[in-house]
């Protein structure tokens, strides 16, 4: 039966409790609300020991806070009990709604865990409701989620009985606002946490962008940023310093192109399979004076993971010097170093690059072949087989599958080179051989030295180079000896060409003011596929000792 004083006992225990709940909600930190709990307990509600066991991230609870007792305090704060044990000691001993008592006659079981306790040893309770130095208490703190947050352990009431209805039912209370303030508390430190983390990632951020823009603004080479995508693709957004003045504009005005309106037509497609593949070309951009620079162009694409690729960062590099340098060195190994004019290599290859293998009318007789087998005509005979067809696909009668370099079938884009007949012009037109060879050139050696057949050679380059079409090619073979190709003539324009490339060469050539004279010697040749450049330059050649033998020495130096 309710005693007359148990009212203003119950009034006294809600107002401290109110207090101290009060307490809970203005701890700063995560380790302040834990003590706050602990002090609170000491404080308002009767208690002379109280300790929080916080679970850990790995699921065990360690000593948190503690209260009441320095030498305990120092004892077990944070010392550490495994899961495991702290589960069994919350499903054995009495549940008092939501609170586990664990008298001092099951203590005994529980001697061998690893839960910190500071209990000691004590006479036997004289009464039924006494604390006895062994008796355990726990309130568990849950989430909102039901999540064991941890464990509230408390000892020795000040009344030294254990806690009746109404001081269970504080104690729980307390449990519960105290887990609340705890889940605040945790998650106020982890919104701290994370505005740390972004404040330290923002400063990182810019930190790296200043890094960034003074790297971009003041590189000793170009740099760009293009946009990627869209109707504005290739777009300058920004440029540096280097870049403009590389190419003579002002950022402004660099803003309103793209490196496709900056480059050189023959360059186009380069830019555009660089721009798709990220990676490294060499090619030309325009100057604002109309000229053009060799630049190395590095692209890296800047990529968003959400959106994908976003823009270009693009480093320019003037190679103009290095250009030039490998220009240079590719002239003088194509060209002859005294007169300017290609070399024998260089003739060679030009020639080449005009002549296969087969001669047009062995090529004419197989497609005829084939087009007769296809057709079944009585005149193919055995069918396409018989005619040379392959049926793996190779279509070539005269070709195997590993055909040498430079064989090519009947249905490629090859034109054949032909030669015109060389008595009578029949029309045909062909590519002219001239080989060239001065008469009177040694004596201009021996009489006055090299020095003035080095100045001879050179006029005579120049005249013969002014003499031919553009598109011709004027070659030096070694010595006096001198090639031209020229395209497109029939037998008598060639030999109208060669007339007046002798007569340019006969006028005297004045050098160190003495006028001396040289003549020279025409054989026309004719390139025709079939034949290799030796053979073609071969038949020009013996055709110039042919014009040379059929003059006499006199009439060769009067030309």
């Amino acid at each position: 039966m309710e005693t007359e004083s148990e009212p203003y006992v119950r009034l006294a225990t809600l107002r401290q409790l109110h207090r101290v709940v009060a307490d809970l909600n203005t701890a700063r930190s995560l380790a302040d609300t834990l003590q706050t709990v602990v002090d609170g307990i000491v404080a308002g509600l009767g208690y002379e020991l109280a300790c929080v066991n916080l679970v850990r991230p790995d699921g065990d609870l360690v000593v948190a806070a503690f209260a009441g007792d320095p030498a305990a305090e120092a004892l077990i704060t944070g010392r550490v009990g495994s899961r495991p044990s702290w589960e069994r000691r919350l499903t054995m001993g009495e549940d008092w709604d939501g609170l586990r008592f664990i008298p001092h006659t099951e203590g005994w079981v529980l001697l061998e865990d690893d839960v910190p306790q500071w209990h000691t040893e004590g006479p036997d309770p004289r009464f039924a409701d006494e604390w006895h130095p062994e008796d355990r208490l726990y309130a568990p703190m849950y989430a909102s989620g039901g999540e064991l947050l941890g464990v509230i352990s408390v000892d020795r009431p000040r009344n030294g009985r254990r806690p009746g209805a109404w001081g269970r039912e504080a104690l729980q209370m307390y449990a519960f606002q105290a887990a609340i303030a705890i889940s605040n508390a945790r998650l106020r430190a982890n919104m701290q946490r994370a505005l740390v983390r972004l404040e330290r990632e923002q400063q990182a951020l810019r930190a790296s962008e200043e890094s960034f823009r003074q790297a971009f603004e003041y590189a000793p080479s170009g740099m760009a940023i293009a946009e990627m995508g869209g109707d504005q693709h290739g777009r300058l957004l920004r440029t540096n310093d280097a870049l403009c003045r590389l190419l003579g504009r002002p950022a402004s005005v660099l803003r309103r192109y793209s490196f496709s309106d900056l480059v050189h037509p023959e360059d186009i497609g380069t830019l555009l399979r660089t721009s798709a593949e990220g990676g490294r070309a060499e090619l030309r951009l325009g100057r604002r004076d109309g000229t053009y620079v060799w630049v190395s162009l590095r692209n890296s694409v800047v990529a968003d993971a959400a959106d994908g690729p976003r823009f270009l960062l693009t480093h320019v590099e003037d190679i103009e010097e290095r250009k030039r340098h490998e220009l240079q060195l590719a002239h003088r190994a194509s060209h002859d170093a005294l007169t300017g004019l290609p070399n024998s290599a260089e003739l060679r290859s030009r020639l080449g690059a005009r002549l296969c293998r087969r001669p047009q009318s062995v090529r004419a007789t197989a497609v005829e072949a084939l087009d007769a087998a296809f057709e079944g005509r009585p005149e193919a005979g055995g069918g396409a087989a018989e005619h040379g067809f392959r049926p793996d696909g190779y279509g070539d009668p005269f070709e195997s599958p590993a055909a040498p370099p430079g064989e090519v079938g009947p249905y490629d884009h090859h034109v054949h080179t032909v030669a015109p007949a060389t008595d009578i012009d029949d029309g045909t037109k062909g590519l002219a051989v001239l080989f060239c060879d001065l008469d009177g050139f040694k004596s201009i050696n021996d009489r006055f030295g090299h020095h003035t057949g080095d100045a001879v050679l050179i006029e005579v380059a120049r005249r013969l180079t002014t003499g031919v079409r553009d598109g011709d090619t004027v070659a030096r073979l070694g010595g006096d000896e001198f090639v031209v190709l020229a395209d497109g003539l029939g037998a008598a324009d060639a030999a109208d060409l060669a007339v007046r490339l002798r007569n340019a060469i006969i006028p005297p050539i004045r050098v160190d003011g003495r006028a001396v004279r040289v003549g020279a010697s025409f054989g026309i040749g004719w390139a025709s596929c079939g034949m290799s450049a030796d053979e073609v330059l071969r038949s020009a050649d013996q055709r110039m000792y042919i014009e040379k033998r059929s003059r006499s020495k006199a009439h060769r130096r009067a030309g």
